[in-house]
């Protein structure tokens, strides 16, 4: 499969994940295992393959920015490097989603955090890591303890 096929394939699936999230309140155990488990697991494979096929066609590496740019001037791999942000950034919006659901954080407070998580995986990230410390020392102060 070429390239671009993958990225019309793989692009439109993950949004379905994301979308998963967004209502995951309504269809909790189907989020969970559709936009959590499954299509990051999915696009874990199709990662490995488009890896294994275009890995020998690259000059480059990962030594020095210029040497990771090169390599990404392979349509193969930068597919690859796509992909593996779609699953990843899928698969912790799912951990986000699971882990407030947990710890009674509400959906709503979340729906910022998976957003960008979706467009900037590791801010997004950083954003429900701070509400939920957030949270958490709120719950502590009111109880008693220390945050």
């Amino acid at each position: 499969m070429s390239p671009e096929t993958v990225f019309q394939i793989s692009t439109p699936l993950a949004l379905v994940g994301w979308i998963l999230l967004l209502f995951a309140p309504l269809i909790p155990k189907w989020s969970d295992r559709i936009a959590g488990y499954f299509i990051p697991a999915l696009l874990a494979l199709i990662y490995a393959v488009m890896l294994i096929t275009y890995a020998g066609e690259g000059e480059g590496g990962f030594g020095s920015l210029p040497e990771v740019m090169q390599l990404f001037t392979v349509p193969g791999l930068a597919m690859s490097g796509w992909l593996h942000y779609l699953a990843f950034d899928l698969f912790i919006g799912g951990w986000e989603v699971r882990t407030a659901r947990r710890e009674g954080i509400a959906h709503w407070l979340v729906i910022p955090c998976l957003a960008l998580t979706l467009l900037a995986g590791p801010i997004g990230l950083l954003l429900f890591l701070g509400l939920r410390w957030f949270i958490s020392s709120r719950r502590s102060e009111r109880n008693g303890q220390p945050a």
